[in-house]
């Protein structure tokens, strides 16, 4: 908070919007926390609830007397729809949660890398729909006009609220049993946990959570693309989960705020700089291909992450998230 009144106060427009999105990306990390860190399964498909969410906000808040232009196969009610903005955020990533539901239903019957690839298809099965579906999601085509409420302090809201149910969620019964699951399957399962179940509950929680992470980077931007919502960024939120530590709440807080600092550099670098006189610039592409490096050497040297198996409480102290 000291930090983010420092930033307000005297880092000026650019360090602003770092912390901004830093903190929308923590959003996005902390769901996809929920899930892989107290399961083990890797998922490539959380991107997906976020997809599902922005445009579920957009569609009741976007372009208020044009919706009909840009989205003309939108029901009724949501063309007419003048729903405020924090209840539309709701909305949007309780539709995110029910889209896990329903998907999860089938693939958190699956584990390892079976569950991690279904997850994936799930990503490339609601992008292809969106992509097409241009009566409603406008296709292809950018959706502009979006109101644009999301600022440092909005995100940090958001961002708070998503460590606190990730918090409750590792502390409750649920999150121990779910864990118990990740470090000896066949004892859980043994023991009477039903495992599906425990998987799913932590599924769609996750969705929810990134549902409003997906909620917060189209208000922030005004505009939507279905493309955005890709491949690029699964691996910079994976990243971001990998880097922090993937199995620690903390370690998703910290990866986001270390890789979003880390991109934003090399693209301010990519962009050129002058320093001293000197300017210095990178070729295009560099934030990319050093985020993957860095990812193969923490992969390599540090598969634990930054915080390993460290995790604060969020209310004060420390345990480790083992």
């Amino acid at each position: 908070m000291a930090l983010l009144c420092l930033i307000a106060v005297l880092g000026g427009p650019y360090l602003t919007d770092i912390a901004t999105e830093a903190m929308i990306y923590t959003v996005m990390a902390v769901g996809i926390s929920i899930f892989m860190a107290n399961s083990g399964i890797v998922s490539f498909g959380h991107v997906t609830f976020a997809l599902v969410g922005a445009y579920a906000s957009a569609w009741q808040t976007c372009c208020a007397g044009m919706r009909g232009v840009f989205m003309p196969g939108l029901p009724q009610f949501l063309l007419d729809s003048k729903t405020p903005v924090l209840l539309a955020a709701l909305v949007a990533s309780l539709l995110a949660s029910v889209v896990a539901l329903v998907s999860g239903a089938a693939i958190m019957r699956l584990t390892g890398a079976a569950a991690s690839i279904a997850l994936l298809s799930l990503l490339f099965i609601v992008k292809t729909i969106y992509e097409n579906w241009d009566s409603v999601t406008a296709g292809q085509s950018s959706l502009v006009g979006l109101p644009l409420y999301v600022d440092m302090w909005t995100a940090f809201g958001f961002a708070s609220a998503a460590i606190v149910i990730a918090q409750v969620y590792n502390a409750s019964s649920f999150g121990l049993l779910l864990r118990a699951t990740r470090e000896d399957e066949a004892a859980a399962r043994a023991s009477g946990v039903n495992i599906w179940r425990q998987r799913l509950i932590a599924f769609v929680i996750s969705a929810f959570v990134t549902g409003a992470g997906g909620v917060l980077y189209g208000h922030y931007l005004g505009t939507l693309a279905v493309n955005v919502f890709w491949l690029d960024m699964t691996f910079v939120t994976l990243a971001m989960v990998v880097v922090g530590g993937m199995r620690s709440l903390t370690g998703a807080v910290v990866g986001a705020f270390a890789v979003t600092g880390l991109r934003q550099t090399l693209l301010a670098l990519e962009r050129g700089v002058d320093l001293g006189g000197v300017s210095i610039s990178l070729p295009s592409g560099a934030q990319e291909i050093a985020l993957a490096v860095i990812l193969l050497l923490i992969l390599t040297f540090r598969p634990q992450g930054l915080v390993g198996d460290n995790e604060m409480t969020w209310f004060g102290g420390a345990r480790d998230s083992s």
